[in-house]
């Protein structure tokens, strides 16, 4: 109920956190128009097959809740009727929505930055 797209917003929150620890600002740069290009083209894609599923329910919805950034949530309107409340875990849609690529890319994230601060501790690079 706070953002139509969390997967991407989460996304974007683990990419900002290896460029800021990868310390560049091309990375940055790389990162930033990335997200901006792709990221927005596919939410603009996923929202136009919804519109055409859904129509107004999904207009309804649009309405109540941001496409990208949580804090732009109109916080009155509530969650949607329906709507589960409250944290809400399941392997079965996490296996679904292969969500499992998320973590093989943060950790191959992870092993990038221990690999640049070994050569760097190396060789110097």
């Amino acid at each position: 109920a706070s953002t139509r797209n969390p997967l991407y917003l989460g996304s974007a929150v683990l990419a900002a956190g290896f460029v800021i620890a990868g310390h560049s600002g091309w990375a940055g740069l790389l990162v930033a128009a990335y997200f901006a290009i792709f990221y927005y083209a596919a939410m603009r894609n996923e929202e136009s097959d919804l519109h055409e599923r859904f129509g107004a329910e999904f207009r309804s919805y649009a309405a109540r809740v941001p496409l990208f950034f949580p804090w732009m949530a109109n916080r009155a309107a509530g969650p949607p009727p329906g709507a589960r409340v409250g944290p809400q875990f399941s392997w079965d849609q996490y296996r679904r929505n292969r969500e499992y690529k998320a973590l093989v890319g943060t950790v191959a994230g992870f092993a990038l930055l221990w690999l640049r601060g070994w050569l760097r501790m190396r060789w110097g690079y």
